[in-house]
């Protein structure tokens, strides 16, 4: 065990584990997103319809802030846009607090999914930044974990919390946002590098040209896309799956809560697994499972089976998670991290705002078994365009990484350096 524990958290650098703890920490105070729509129904009184629309708003912000932030992250720095986001996110979490009339309330949820939103471009380009690419799959795997282990403690403090009053929801999840903030302030240096480097297979060096002509990289969030519709069914059509089975919502709390206790408890385990195997055949797996244990929901009637297909298709989401993330950092170019990430966000941001209506949608008009053989269909699709464009993604990939190894022309940048443990690392040929 202490083997498997060195060889899982062993060797990242020291920046990671700041980024990582405050994860943790912000993860552990998430309470508004997890009791907003009963804050709004019992707290202050909106319907139904304007609940939707307070957590339409906030997709909305969201989709904004994931672009606005990709190319803040590449012009602007990684560490000056994580702060704002963070201080404005905390700064918009307790004004929502103190709004009461629907479209100030509203007003707030848009800004607050912007600044929430904003912050994961860069997060995510800083990762990939300090974190070799020999050791990216596995600092992955442990960032994914901190995020499940603190969001099913959240779902339980926060439960706790409300019955202190709502307005202390807002307040714990804004006090973590500013220590998470503090943090980055503190401990973790600017790591962005700006360098000039010639465009590969001829594309345009215009960075937004660049990203609508990378063919391979739109096709792989393209499936992305199509993965995050079928996942999020779990939040929007399943509760009412199995409340048409008769089931209470704590009974949807305890089946959806084996989510992320398998994830606290395996996710760790599965960069060894994984290790050495095509990423192409993993996602297509991935794809697979996850459609089977969607697919299954069609047949289930009671607890524990709802439960059983939770199991399921969280073993593919785990897969899912850390090969994913390495792929993102494999096909983004390091000039343009930032916005690649945002466009990757982008295809969550669609899928929240998109899942919803299409699901309701097809289990109105054709049933609830057509919509989750539907869920099985498309994870099969999924996993074909695994296979037939993995080979031109890892080729992408490998020219990517023979260009950043080449020669290049350094531009002077503002923005600090990184800490000269991690410039000294070798590099080597890792919801919402």
């Amino acid at each position: 065990m202490r083997g498997w524990f060195r060889e899982t958290t062993g060797g990242l650098p020291t920046t990671f584990w700041y980024l990582w703890t405050g994860t943790l920490i912000n993860r552990l105070g998430s309470f508004v997103l997890v009791f907003l729509a009963i804050y709004l129904t019992q707290e202050r009184g909106f319907s139904a319809y304007q609940a939707g629309l307070v957590l339409g708003m906030w997709g909305v912000g969201g989709a904004v802030g994931t672009t606005a932030g990709g190319t803040l992250t590449d012009r602007w720095g990684r560490r000056p846009t994580l702060l704002t986001a963070h201080l404005g996110a905390a700064a918009m979490m307790l004004a929502m607090g103190f709004a009461r009339d629907l479209w100030t309330v509203a007003a707030g949820a848009l800004l607050l999914g912007l600044f929430a939103e904003a912050a994961r471009p860069a997060f995510g380009a800083m990762m990939i930044d300090v974190v070799p690419e020999r050791d990216r799959l596995r600092a992955f795997s442990l960032n994914y974990w901190a995020i499940n282990l603190g969001f099913a403690c959240a779902a339980v403090l926060a439960g706790f919390a409300a019955q202190a009053g709502y307005l202390l929801l807002f307040v714990v999840n804004a006090s973590t946002t500013v220590v998470t903030a503090l943090i980055i302030f503190v401990k973790v240096k600017e790591t962005r590098t700006v360098t000039v480097s010639m465009p590969l297979d001829g594309a345009p060096t215009g960075a937004l040209r660049s990203i609508l002509t990378d063919r391979v990289y739109l096709g792989f969030v393209a499936l992305n896309l199509l993965g995050a519709l079928v996942f999020l069914q779990h939040i929007s059509m399943l509760p009412i799956a199995m409340a048409d089975s008769g089931l209470s919502p704590a009974t949807y709390g305890s089946v959806i809560a084996l989510n992320g206790i398998l994830i606290v408890a395996g996710q760790l385990f599965v960069p060894k697994l994984i290790r050495g195997r095509s990423r192409s055949h993993v996602l297509a797996l991935a794809a697979v499972v996850m459609g089977v244990g969607f697919g299954l929901t069609a047949f289930a009637d009671v607890a524990w089976f709802y439960g059983f297909t939770v199991l399921i298709w969280t073993l593919g989401e785990m897969l899912n998670s850390p090969s994913n993330a390495t792929l993102i950092a494999e096909l983004s170019p390091a000039e343009l991290r930032g916005r690649y990430q945002g466009v990757f966000s982008l295809s969550w941001q669609l899928a929240g705002a998109a899942a919803p209506i299409l699901g309701g949608l097809v289990r109105e008009q054709a049933g609830n078994a057509t919509l989750w053989f539907g869920c099985a269909a498309i994870g099969a699709v999924m996993a074909v365009g695994h296979l037939l464009s993995g080979p031109a993604r890892e080729r992408r990939a490998v020219t990517l990484r023979t260009a950043e190894a080449s020669p290049v022309v350094t531009v002077q940048s503002t923005a600090p350096q990184p800490a000269a443990p991690q410039a000294a690392e070798p590099v080597a040929t890792s919801r919402r």
